[in-house]
């Protein structure tokens, strides 16, 4: 049977990339937007050209019944979930933790965290041994933000990706003998819409000295990393965290 995985926030940026480079290693992708419905068939228009089947669906992962509504389309449309990429999330504009918006950070949470933990829990159910599924892998995508606080920029956030990567944590102990690998990785500065839809386009590009490799990373560089979670060969990894980050 075939690998069938979905890829949360899959419509751009490193969810496009993930899901295209997934194609390429024979899975088949279904891919979750909220907003960008063009760029998503177009990111499946990628997909498909790689020989993989697609399905996109509209999804807020904040919403339990939205994500149940994914989960059901993918596996109706494509078999069996044996995968998940919890891509999705929001940041809201760059600047000082005392002058967030509290509606902002409520989002971002809902976003990062809860949608986070709600695809993670449909996922466990529908591919964990203990509720009759075959086993699969979970990839959380954190950010280098979970270690650095991200000090004048977005602390919110920081701390919404330092929960994923408690989750990642927990969960991989709690799910390691029910066939299921859960694995995280933290993207540093990567060239990304985020940085304009932030307010500051440029950001990849300003203080270079910070990354020691001194340039920003490619999507395809991370979606690397979690095809190499998502496959065999990382058949002993589980409750890891993946930093590439050119050494940020």
């Amino acid at each position: 049977m075939g690998q069938v995985t979905v890829v949360t926030g899959g419509g751009r940026g490193i969810g496009a990339a993930v899901a295209v480079r997934l194609a390429r290693a024979g899975h088949a992708i279904g891919i979750g937007y909220e907003k960008a419905r063009e760029t998503a068939e177009e990111t499946a228009a990628a997909v498909r050209a790689e020989g993989a089947a697609c399905v996109t669906v509209r999804v807020d992962t904040s919403a339990e019944d939205q994500v149940d509504a994914l989960f059901d389309t993918v596996a109706a449309g494509l078999g069996p979930v044996t995968g998940l990429v919890n891509n999705a999330a929001v940041t809201g504009p760059l600047g000082r933790f005392a002058e967030t918006d509290p509606e902002v950070m409520r989002r971002v949470l809902d976003v990062n965290v809860m949608g986070a933990l709600l695809c993670a829990r449909r996922a466990v159910r529908d591919m964990s041994t203990r509720y009759g599924g075959a086993g699969g892998a979970i990839v959380n995508i954190s950010s280098c933000a979970a270690t650095t606080g991200s000090p004048g920029e977005y602390v919110h956030y920081a701390a919404t990706k330092a929960a994923v990567d408690a989750m990642t944590n927990g969960l991989a102990k709690e799910v390691a003998a029910e066939g299921i690998r859960v694995n995280s990785v933290q993207p540093g500065m990567i060239l990304t819409g985020m940085h304009a839809a932030m307010g500051d386009p440029e950001r990849p590009w300003r203080n270079p000295d910070r990354v020691p490799m001194r340039r920003p990373g490619e999507p395809e560089e991370i979606a690397g990393a979690v095809a190499w979670l998502l496959s065999p060969e990382a058949s002993y990894t589980t409750g890891a965290v993946l930093r590439v980050s050119g050494g940020l």
